[in-house]
């Protein structure tokens, strides 16, 4: 149970952090105050609702986008995210194209340090309290 609330905390921590990253490189990507956590939590569950649907369906009928999995889930999440009013805005062709590249870059590095950080300490906890 712990581990799962630690991925889920380190999920909604690496989509704030591609989405900001994302809003300060990007200019035509707006990222507004108010509807932050909206945004944050909106593409957070979006991306790991469509992960799972997208693999499964590039398996079935795409196989040469398997790679590519994780950009068309960051795609289609970010997509499900501007739908919602007062958060993300993504407001050209280009910002489309170099967005889901940006965050998903910073998501899956942070995902990976930051499991390395927080399940390692974990998993060294548990074996030091079984000696």
């Amino acid at each position: 149970m712990i581990r799962m609330l630690i991925r889920v905390g380190i999920n909604l921590l690496t989509a704030a952090l591609g989405l900001l990253v994302a809003a300060w490189l990007i200019p035509d990507v707006k990222l507004e105050v108010g509807g932050f956590i909206v945004a944050v939590a909106v593409f957070a569950i979006a991306q790991s609702i469509l992960g799972p649907f997208v693999f499964n369906m590039a398996r079935k009928y795409a196989d040469a986008i398997l790679g590519g999995i994780g950009l068309v889930t960051t795609l289609l999440a970010l997509f499900v995210a501007t739908l919602f009013p007062g958060g993300l805005r993504i407001e050209s062709p280009v910002a489309w194209v170099l967005a889901p590249l940006v965050v998903w870059i910073v998501t899956a590095l942070g995902g990976w340090i930051l499991a390395l950080l927080f399940l390692r300490e974990k998993a060294n906890g548990a074996k030091s309290a079984a000696k």
